[in-house]
């Protein structure tokens, strides 16, 4: 292995050593309660062994029946006490592992909703829930009795090596010697181990995300016949972790074989010196047997070690899956040390703004415009021009890679992302709801606003006509994406939900898409009312209902191209007018007045 990689394997290590450090530290009151318990404990487990050379030397060996009873009530309170020591240990690291899962899953769930857009974009739904709900679940082993039940078994394969020795120094020295062996082993498997289950981990997110995606779009597959495709595609993951996992139960099986060999070298060893010693009277028989027995709380904590320790490999490897999406930086890093804006005006500015997704690949270039304070903006042009890039940097999804964009004549990169998202109002093209009631999803766009805010928001979004009809009415619940309402139902909660936002600046991305054109003209009276006075951008192909905007933008290749009003815009003979006429299969006669050009055309396409 090369140095710079060794390097970076020791820094590794050294941050997931303290990543685990401030789990334990975070638990330290429940460790520090449960470590004498679990001493208790373990001094308890090896009373009994102690007693059999006494009963054998003393009470057979001698006829001492006066110690019978006294051993025997011994060994009885240490195994009641050693049972209740058992209990408390469970109970007390159990809910102390339990209690930090469920805050680690709440800091990774908090860290990943502060996450840039383009963090989504580029990771699968299923691979992030694998972070927050698997791999959280992983570190029970290092908090909770795992990690003290290694600690423990140390503790009393060290306590039983000293009366190993004391019982017999030269048949201690071989069983110690294999022990050190049979360690080094141990020390390599699990290095070898802990990369197999990281990317074994890793495997399991993306075959959960496949999984997810598939089933979120069952109607796809379904329509589409491609049960077979999807069969195929969760086949070839599946075999892939099985893979991996059969690379882990081989690592693990050797250990576990050599475990059982190292029993069967001791037995040998013991059956060969221990004999020998008993002959040669530098043992009793008594001490013989106890040897053997102390021996089995040696080679018993081993064996606990490996099934820990393969389980301690696997919680590192979730946590160091865990460190990954930590130290992804959100998008409101810094916002700490920026003032707070309580409210603004509408104002924006786009300054010689670029952006591009892939590096080297601009979408947009050099797009300069500005909106004022409650006037409203068309953006116009064919797909992948740029538009919904565009509004993508209004609601700070995004960032420019080149330019600046201004609010209220300050840098948007200057605000506060809460403050900021606080005064925006968004109807996307496809609406998104939540498996929850009516009323719930509107009243998300204002967790503040009164019911009758929410029951007003819903009516002027016309939500009331379909509302009312059901048995629970607003407390209806939709089902996963809003699956029990239609597309135009689903738009109008989702317009209904932006109305009680009460924004300063309004995105509409093509926001009556979805309707029939009877809500459409019942609900473009909502929007109206809902854009006056608000800075308003706005993505219609259906260029009738932007007729109105206070500018229109037509953007294409990323670019500005054409600029002004509606009537200005026809006027000018350009890509807008050329786009309005293959709309709406008209053809204006282009030698008469412009004005008269306009109006001879609003008439012919029914304005």
């Amino acid at each position: 292995m090369d140095r710079p990689k060794r390097k970076m394997d020791r820094a590794r290590a050294t941050a997931l050593l303290k990543d685990a450090g401030e789990l334990i530290w975070r638990a330290r009151r429940r460790l520090l309660i449960g470590i004498p318990i679990m001493l208790v404990n373990r001094l308890c487990g090896i009373v009994i062994p102690g007693t059999s050379k006494y009963v054998i030397d003393l009470v057979i060996g001698k006829h001492r029946l006066d110690l019978l009873w006294k051993l025997t009530l011994l060994a009885g309170a240490a195994s009641l006490l050693g049972g209740l020591t058992e209990y408390l240990l469970s109970q007390l690291l159990g809910q102390a592992a339990q209690r930090s899962i469920t805050e680690l899953r709440r800091r990774i769930h908090e860290h990943v909703q502060r996450l840039p857009v383009r963090y989504f974009d580029s990771t699968k739904t299923g691979v992030i829930v694998s972070r927050v709900m698997s791999d959280a679940e992983g570190i029970r082993n290092l908090i909770g009795t795992g990690l003290v039940q290694m600690f423990g078994g140390l503790v009393t394969a060290a306590i039983s090596i000293v009366i190993l020795f004391w019982l017999s120094a030269k048949l201690a020295i071989y069983i110690v010697a294999a022990l050190l062996f049979f360690a080094i082993i141990l020390w390599k498997a699990f290095n070898k181990a802990r990369p197999l289950f990281r990317e074994r981990g890793e495997i399991n997110a993306q075959v959960t995300g496949r999984l997810t995606e598939g089933l979120s779009g069952i109607r796809i597959v379904k329509a589409y016949r491609a049960e077979k495709h999807e069969e195929r595609v969760f086949t070839t993951g599946a075999h892939r972790l099985l893979r991996l996992v059969i690379a882990t139960m081989n690592t693990v099986s050797t250990v576990g074989g050599l475990t059982t060999m190292l029993a069967g070298i001791v037995g040998v060893i013991i059956l060969l010196v221990g004999a020998r010693e008993v002959v040669a009277a530098h043992m009793t028989l008594g001490d013989l047997v106890s040897f053997i027995v102390y021996l089995g709380l040696v080679i018993g904590p081993i064996a606990q070690i490996v099934a820990i320790g393969t389980q301690l490999s696997e919680a590192f490897a979730g946590l160091e899956r865990i460190r990954e999406i930590l130290s992804e930086t959100t998008e409101d890093a810094g916002d700490a040390e920026k003032g707070h804006t309580a409210s603004i005006r509408g104002d924006v500015e786009f300054r010689d703004v670029w952006f591009e997704y892939s590096e080297g690949v601009p979408v947009l270039k050099g797009v300069s415009f500005v909106s004022p304070a409650g006037k409203s903006t068309a953006l116009v042009g064919p797909s992948g021009s740029g538009k919904s890039t565009l509004i993508g940097l209004v609601a700070a999804f995004n960032r420019p890679t080149a330019g600046a964009i201004l609010i209220d004549g300050q840098n948007l990169d200057d605000l506060r992302l809460a403050d900021y998202r606080s005064h925006i109002g968004l109807v996307p093209q496809e609406s998104f709801l939540f498996a929850d009631s009516i009323y719930d999803n509107i009243h998300m766009g204002n967790p503040k606003a009164s019911r009758e805010e929410v029951i007003r928001a819903a009516q002027i979004a016309h939500v009331d006509e379909f509302a009312e009809s059901f048995a629970e009415k607003y407390d209806t619940i939709v089902g996963e994406r809003g699956v029990k309402l239609s597309g135009g139902q689903r738009q109008r909660v989702a317009i209904a939900r932006a109305i009680v936002a009460d924004p300063r600046i309004l995105i509409l991305d093509e926001a009556t898409s979805s309707l029939d054109s009877e809500s459409e003209a019942l609900i473009q009276d909502g929007l109206n009312k809902l854009m006056k006075g608000r800075t308003t951008f706005v993505i219609a192909h259906r260029l009738s209902t932007i007729r109105n905007a206070d500018q229109i933008l037509f953007l294409e290749d990323g670019k500005i191209i054409e600029r002004g009003t509606h009537p200005e815009l026809m006027a000018s003979g350009g890509r807008y007018r050329a786009l309005y006429e293959k709309q709406y299969g008209v053809v204006l006669n282009r030698f008469i007045n412009p004005g008269e050009e306009v109006a001879d055309f609003d008439e012919a396409a029914g304005a």
